[in-house]
């Protein structure tokens, strides 16, 4: 009963997720700006990462690969991270270094992937002797897209934005509550952990349905 609910969660936060892109990508389709490919890639990673673990759970998937999504989720993070970073910053020497970077998190993850393919069981022992200080990584990454989304919220209020910081503190949170399973096996953190990351999607996708698609849908009328 466990798995066939956690896997029913991270199936419907992997199809959140694809919806986001969806719905995010709307922007680059109608100006073609790099810039805008950033929310959509990384939400794309991050349903990635969530539509892996059904495969595990259901061992569809080796479980030598159990380390996989949290690595995936874990560049996902970064790479919004990076994104919100360099938003705000449009000079052409701010767009060499942001494609810099992203090149530079491809190559990474990419090389992380290998090694863990071609080294099963150091990779394994590097995942369980690393999963507290990564997801306290998780945390710290969250935590700064909920700033910097709060401080643009302050500068510019506006009804609908104040609810993206809200989504991006509910999945702080949510990584936060894994440490205490991490750390005790406790199946309330857990629990609150997964009812957390679906609030934060549900509010990212009410908001990017407000934001993305009634516009164009009320233009087209």
């Amino acid at each position: 009963m466990y798995d066939e609910a956690r896997i029913t969660v991270e199936i419907v936060s992997a199809v959140i997720c694809f919806i986001l892109v969806r719905f995010m990508i709307k922007p680059y389709g109608l100006t073609r700006e790099g810039r805008y490919l950033g929310l959509p890639l990384g939400f794309a990673f991050l349903g990635t990462s969530y539509a892996i673990v059904p495969f595990v759970y259901s061992k569809l998937l080796a479980q030598e690969l159990i380390w996989l999504p949290l690595l995936i989720r874990t560049f996902a993070f970064v790479f919004l991270a990076t994104t919100y970073f360099f938003s705000k910053r449009s000079s052409k020497n701010t767009r060499i270094l942001w494609n810099i970077t992203y090149s530079l998190l491809i190559v990474g993850l990419t090389t992380l992937f290998l090694v863990g393919i071609t080294h099963p069981q150091f990779t394994l022992q590097t995942y369980f002797g690393s999963q507290l200080y990564i997801r306290i990584f998780n945390v710290v990454c969250l935590s700064y897209i909920a700033i910097y989304t709060l401080k643009e919220h302050v500068k510019e209020p506006d009804p609908t934005t104040i609810w993206i910081p809200l989504g991006f503190i509910l999945l702080a949170i949510s990584q936060y509550s894994l440490l205490f399973w991490y750390l005790d096996s406790s199946l309330a953190a857990l629990t609150g952990s997964l009812t957390l990351r679906l609030a934060g999607l549900i509010i990212f996708l009410l908001v990017s349905y407000q934001t993305f698609y009634s516009p164009w849908k009320r233009t087209d009328k």
